[in-house]
């Protein structure tokens, strides 16, 4: 009985020592990869500093006003601008959100999106930058339109507009003000003079 007595308890001292040194690598463990999961968020938010966060609302906002899907590679600041000056009605001569002609609105946006400084004139501005053919145009680039001319050598430049995607461009409309047109439609077709990469 003595001999029962005596060893009982330290059976029960050694469970219990094995039971804590077994809780205390299992808290250790816990605490590592707690250390390592806090270390790994620290270095996306620091990684996320670097670029600013995106506004969802905004772009939904943006690209229902702009009546196209903005993805998440497309150039944001460029959606939203331009969705900015959807309805500005057209004014010979502006370039503000109170009125604006079609070469007034494109510097604006470009200096804004871009920051270049394009020429006032669509004269100038179809100067700038070198010539791109329609079926390579990419976001932002310049797409200018020209007078009606049947003969080639009297057509002259007299619009211009910005190249969003899927054949839409975004230009300010003698009739309806800043609004987004496709590229594919008639009278835009007809029109079609070059397109223009400045940036």
């Amino acid at each position: 009985m003595k001999n029962e007595e005596l060893t009982q308890p330290k059976g029960r001292k050694a469970r219990d020592k094995n039971r804590r040194q077994r809780t205390l690598r299992a808290h250790s463990s816990f605490l590592i990869l707690h250390s390592s999961f806090i270390f790994f968020l620290f270095c996306l938010t620091g990684c996320r500093t670097a670029t600013p966060p995106l506004d969802y609302r905004a772009l939904v906002r943006a690209a229902d006003r702009l009546g196209l899907d903005i993805g998440p590679r497309d150039n944001h600041a460029l959606y939203l601008e331009a969705a900015r000056w959807i309805g500005t009605p057209y004014r010979n001569g502006g370039q503000s959100l109170r009125g604006t002609d079609c070469s007034g609105f494109v510097r604006q946006v470009y200096q804004k999106v871009y920051g270049i400084e394009l020429p006032r004139s669509t004269a100038q501005q179809v100067q700038e930058g070198k010539r791109v053919s329609r079926r390579k145009l990419r976001e932002g680039d310049l797409v200018f339109f020209h007078n009606g001319a049947r003969k080639k050598r009297k057509r002259r430049v007299n619009h211009v507009g910005i190249y969003l995607k899927d054949d839409r461009f975004i230009h300010a409309s003698t009739s309806r003000g800043v609004m987004v047109s496709r590229l594919s439609e008639a009278y835009w077709d007809e029109h079609w003079l070059r397109g223009g990469r400045a940036k």
